[in-house]
């Protein structure tokens, strides 16, 4: 028996997002608009949902030298539904300072949790660019199956 077709999954890609994820086109559809927080949402849900992408580099560069911008940008998802960081980069990429920046790895690390903490947004480390794009989807797509009741379990 044929598995039935999934609902296409709308995301929505911050037009200032300069490298955007290029998902499935069997599973989602994408357009560009603007949005107030992250670089990723689901169309209709703007304002309740939002992924934000970064390189390792762009990473590190955003919480250790524009600390006070980038809580800016997180005080943003207060009262998001979901939010979260997604970072093509592993724990041990900043444990052995793979990045340019001179920030030693444990300010990495306090930066980090103090996000987490003081924000309550998560940041996933995922390990490169491909399983970044991948949880997204799923996340993303998570978030519209509870929401929407899209039932769509995708393996």
């Amino acid at each position: 028996m044929a598995r039935p077709a999934l609902p296409l999954l709308p995301v929505v890609v911050d037009t200032r997002e300069q490298l955007p994820y290029e998902f499935d086109a069997t599973r989602c559809t994408t357009t560009r608009g603007t949005l107030a927080a992250g670089d990723y949402s689901v169309a209709g849900h703007e304002c309740a949902v939002g992924i934000e992408r970064k390189s390792l580099d762009d990473y590190v560069q955003t919480i250790i030298h524009a600390r006070e911008r980038y809580t800016r940008e997180l005080e943003r998802f207060r009262g998001y539904r979901l939010a979260a960081v997604v970072v093509e980069a592993t724990w041990q990429d900043i444990i052995d300072h793979c990045y340019t920046s001179r920030a030693h790895p444990n300010a990495v690390f306090g930066t980090t949790c103090c996000m987490i903490v003081d924000h309550g947004v998560p940041v996933y480390l995922l390990g490169d660019r491909a399983l970044a794009a991948r949880f997204t989807e799923r996340l993303l797509r998570r978030y519209w199956e509870r929401q929407c009741g899209e039932a769509t379990n995708v393996a």
